[in-house]
């Protein structure tokens, strides 16, 4: 077990390395951060200064290690828009982010295992087709057409909702939350909706097909054989079963909901992470684009960590194989 999560840590260290010398090359062409941060007057002595107070006059191996050791310490250098912090404006924009992605993936898990479970056991009723009928809007619509749908209809067409914004926040210690307002609350249902749509789609579409063929097992048969009920047969032992390959899938929805919130922040004018992006791409603000990459590539390694070992615990046979491999 320790040499398994030796073997993946340093996997994981490799893939953030590789991401991080993929966005820093990147940035390198995506335009001049100092023809938009100097004014029409600028002088060439101006130019040559400003480049070197920001370091980018020194070689690209020199410009991507001081990169990596400063954003091993949490320091992603100093915005070029705002003169700040890059930590501190994450820090700042980071609590929306993942409360929205939080509020989405409890929705996408919760709704669609339930789903799943539901049009896999009635497969063959009205209910169970309905519902998969209407699933295919969530796997057909690009996730900006189902926001600008549902700003149209419950913003526009009904006034219920608020069609952007994040609404009243309460700052508890560092953090800022609108889980303690109604208006906070009230602008979290339509971009977690949208947010969670596709991958409560998905995961339900997985779950299904994944308990319709742990029903068809010879030990489902034996367990109803034996005279359990169906309840029992259904939740305690096929739901079990299915729930295992689910894992893996279900994590890597979790990471893509953060990095497919950028999509839904700009829509919402949601003040996270996403929509700070957006911006620092529209001003060639490298340091937080390069931030911004980072974060979201230590999320999805993290979190497809956190899933191998759990995999890893779950299923009995991995540990069965590694133990006969050595």
């Amino acid at each position: 077990m320790l040499a398994y999560i030796i073997q993946r840590v340093v996997q994981s260290a490799l893939v953030l390395l590789v991401v991080g010398l993929v966005a820093f090359s990147m940035f390198r062409f995506v335009g001049d951060p100092v023809d938009n941060m100097l004014g029409q007057e600028r002088t060439q002595a101006d130019i040559e200064r400003l480049r070197e107070v920001l370091g980018l006059d020194q070689p690209f191996v020199v410009q991507y290690y001081k990169f990596l050791s400063n954003a091993a310490q949490g320091n992603f250098g100093v915005s070029y828009r705002q003169g700040r912090p890059v930590a501190e404006i994450l820090m700042e924009r980071a609590p929306a982010t993942l409360e929205l992605a939080a509020v989405s993936g409890f929705l996408a898990i919760s709704i669609g295992i339930a789903l799943g479970v539901f049009t896999a056991i009635r497969r063959n009723g009205v209910g169970a087709n309905l519902i998969m009928s209407v699933s295919l809007i969530g796997v057909s619509l690009p996730t900006f057409l189902i926001g600008i749908l549902l700003i149209y209809l419950f913003s526009v067409e009904l006034g219920w909702l608020p069609s952007f914004g994040r609404g009243d926040t309460v700052m508890i210690g560092g953090w800022s939350t609108g889980f303690l307002t109604s208006s906070g609350l009230q602008a979290l249902i339509l971009p977690s909706i949208t947010l969670g749509l596709y991958q409560m789609t998905l995961i339900m579409r997985l779950v299904r097909s994944e308990m319709l063929e742990v029903l068809r097992q010879d030990y489902i048969r034996f367990a109803r054989a034996r005279g359990l009920r169906e309840r029992a047969v259904n939740f305690r032992h096929a739901l079990k079963n299915t729930l295992v390959p689910v894992i893996t899938v279900t994590g890597l929805q979790l990471g893509s909901i953060i990095a497919f919130a950028i999509i839904t922040e700009t829509v919402f004018q949601w003040p996270g992470v996403g929509l700070l992006f957006i911006n620092a791409i529209q001003f060639v603000d490298i340091p937080v684009m390069a931030a911004y990459l980072m974060l979201i590539s230590v999320m999805f390694v993290g979190i497809n960590l956190i899933v191998d070992l759990l995999y890893f615990a779950i299923d009995p046979r991995l540990r069965v194989d590694r133990t006969g491999a050595h």
